[in-house]
């Protein structure tokens, strides 16, 4: 497989269908000009925090460095990644039926046994 380079990882459109299944522009989260910048820079912001690809040039360490919080996002490109991290690790919101966190019960096995589950009341 051939090397990752910087104009490869800037020409590959970034999507993330888990979080935006229809899209940046079509969520309503981000103006177009944002949604371009993720588009555009998105791999390469993604391959450089993952180590698949150093920092080479100012603009490339200025990206990680933000993508990291180390400092403060200055580039529109910059400011729409920061708001998109902000907007994918938002905490989840509660049940509106009275539970005040959401809860994942991964492990949870829900199919029926064969046990007796009598519920025992004592007065």
């Amino acid at each position: 497989m051939a090397a990752l380079t910087r104009e490869m990882l800037l020409r590959k459109p970034f999507n993330d269908f888990r979080h935006y299944p229809y899209g940046f522009a079509r969520s309503g989260d981000f103006s177009i000009r944002e949604s371009d910048a993720l588009l555009h820079y998105g791999c390469l912001i993604t391959a450089m925090l993952a180590g698949e690809l150093p920092a080479m040039t100012d603009e490339d360490k200025n990206l990680l460095a933000v993508a990291r919080g180390e400092q403060a996002a200055v580039t529109p490109v910059e400011k729409a990644w920061a708001k998109y991290q902000a907007r994918i690790n938002r905490p989840k919101v509660g049940s509106m039926y009275g539970r005040s966190k959401v809860y994942e019960d991964s492990d949870t096995d829900y199919t029926a046994t064969t046990e007796d589950d009598d519920l025992v009341v004592e007065d």
